[in-house]
């Protein structure tokens, strides 16, 4: 049995869930989220309450999906209340990042600029190499860090490249003298 899917999902003031069709909408204060779902887990919605269960517990799959069909609507449910921030950290002499209309430019030492198109449901501010990144998708949000963070990730040495704001870089000693 599933912990994480057993457990009834609070609907909280202001957020409308409704499941229709194999789809559900999560409405909020701060937009729409819709995410198509399979037919195996029933869903069903009570008041403010959220519970589900798998039409049949046979297989280690359906238990897998009936959690993370309930971890998925649960980051909805929160999402549509207060958006998701990733926040990412550029360290090194010269690079540079800078927010122009749709894009994310970059410098990162290479011999060319690169520029990232931001998906149009995220919000992106660059100061002082600080990246923050803000969306009601955590999903979203998570792959548009993940990527923006694998141009160039931080190096053991000295450091230098995107890490996210919690991420400890774990150092090497480098050459020693003879």
């Amino acid at each position: 049995m599933s912990r994480i899917g057993k457990q009834e999902l609070n609907i909280p003031a202001g957020v409308t869930v409704n499941h229709t069709g194999g789809v559900i909408t999560v409405v909020g204060p701060k937009g729409t989220l819709t995410k198509a779902l399979r037919d195996d887990i029933v869903i069903t919605i009570d008041g403010d309450k959220i519970t589900l269960a798998p039409k049949n517990l046979d297989t280690k799959f359906m238990n897998a999906l009936w959690g993370t069909y309930a971890s998925h609507i649960k980051n909805m449910i929160q999402g549509v209340s207060t958006p998701f921030i990733k926040t990412l950290i550029l360290e090194g002499v010269g690079f540079k990042s800078d927010v122009k209309g749709t894009n994310l430019d970059l410098a990162l030492g290479f011999s060319h600029p690169v520029s990232v198109p931001i998906p149009e449901t995220l919000t992106v501010t660059a100061t002082k190499n600080v990246i923050a990144i803000t969306g009601i998708d955590k999903e979203l949000v998570g792959q548009f860090a993940a990527k923006v963070r694998a141009l160039k990730k931080p190096e053991p040495y000295k450091g230098k490249g995107f890490r996210y704001d919690t991420e400890v870089i774990r150092r090497k000693q480098g050459k020693k003298a003879a």
